[in-house]
C-alpha cells in the first residue's frame, strides 16, 4: 500500500491504492506512518515527498470501512487519535521539509495531509475538497490548524463549511499551493524541488518550521526570544561556518545537514 523509494537524499513515499483513489484504511494509515518514521530517522533523508498513484493523491477516509465500524457500533474506531493526529504532528514537526506533489484528487483527511506539508505543488489536474461537512464531521487531521494559517480564517471558514471542490487553478491563487505544473511534469518538477531542499541546511530548515509554528501561537517577545536561542544553536553548526567562508570567498556553499 506504500511505496518507498530514496534517492538523491529524498524519501518518496508514494501511497498506492489506487483502485481505491489512495483512500485510507487502517492499514494504509499504519503503513504510511511507518515510512514517515522511517524518513524521520534516517540520516540517508533530507527531504520528504509524499504522492498518491494512479488519478488521486488521497481521497481521504475509506468511507466502506468506516461504515463498517459504524454497523458494528465502533464509531470513529479512535482513527482519529490513533492514526490521523501523529501522522499530521509527524510531517509539521519532522526536522526535514516535506513537499507533497498533488498529482489528482485531495480530499478531506487526503487534503488535510497535503497541506500540513511545507510545500505543495499541484499537477493541472489536481483537485482539492474539504468534504467533512459532506458527511456530517467537522474537520480532523490539522485542517482547522493548517487553513487558517495557509489562507486566512475567513477563506478556511468558507472551504470547510460548504466544502465545494477547488481545482489547481483557483488553489494556486489562494495560496494553497505553490505551484501548479502540467500533469506529466509534476514528478519530475516536485523531485528537484525536494532534491533542492536536501541539499539545503538541514537544520536550518528545521529552525524555520519550529519558529514559524511557535510564532503562530505565541507573542512577539516569545518569538524572538525562541528566533535568537535557534540563531546561537545554528551559528555553532558547520553549516553555518562553512556557508559563512565560502560567502567570503565568493564561492558557492555546501551544506552536508551537520
Amino acid at each position: 500500500m506504500i511505496r518507498y523509494d530514496v534517492a538523491d537524499a529524498v524519501a518518496t513515499v508514494t501511497l498506492d491504492r489506487p483502485d481505491a483513489m489512495n483512500s485510507l484504511t487502517v492499514a494504509l494509515k499504519t503503513a504510511l506512518l511507518d515510512a514517515l518514521r522511517e524518513a524521520a530517522a534516517s540520516d540517508a533523508v533530507r527531504a520528504v515527498l509524499i504522492t498518491g498513484a494512479g488519478r488521486a493523491f488521497c481521497a481521504g477516509q475509506d468511507l466502506r470501512e468506516h461504515a463498517e465500524n459504524l454497523e458494528a457500533g465502533r464509531g470513529l474506531a479512535n482513527t482519529v487519535r490513533e492514526h490521523y493526529n501523529p501522522l499530521v504532528e509527524l510531517i509539521v514537526g519532522m526536522d526535514k521539509p516535506v513537499v507533497a506533489a498533488v498529482n489528482g484528487v485531495a480530499a478531506g483527511a487526503g487534503a488535510s495531509l497535503a497541506y500540513a506539508c511545507d510545500l505543495r505543488v499541484a499537477s493541472e489536474r489536481a483537485k482539492f475538497a474539504m468534504a467533512f461537512t459532506g458527511i456530517g464531521l467537522a474537520p480532523d487531521s490539522g485542517a482547522s490548524w493548517t487553513l487558517q494559517r495557509l489562507i486566512g480564517a475567513g477563506r478556511a471558514a468558507e472551504l470547510l463549511l460548504l466544502g465545494e471542490p477547488l481545482d489547481a487553478a483557483r488553489a494556486l491563487e489562494l495560496g494553497l499551493v505553490s505551484r501548479v505544473v502540467p500533469e506529466g511534469e509534476l514528478l519530475k518538477a516536485t523531485h528537484e524541488l525536494a532534491v533542492r531542499l536536501a541539499a539545503g541546511p538541514t537544520k536550518a530548515f528545521a529552525a524555520t518550521k519550529r519558529a514559524l509554528a511557535f510564532a503562530a501561537t505565541h507573542s512577539l517577545a516569545e518569538s524572538l526570544e525562541l528566533e535568537a536561542d535557534l540563531q546561537d544553536a545554528l551559528a555553532a553548526t558547520a553549516d553555518h561556518r562553512d556557508a559563512t567562508r565560502a560567502f567570503l570567498a565568493k564561492q558557492r556553499p555546501t551544506f552536508t545537514g551537520r
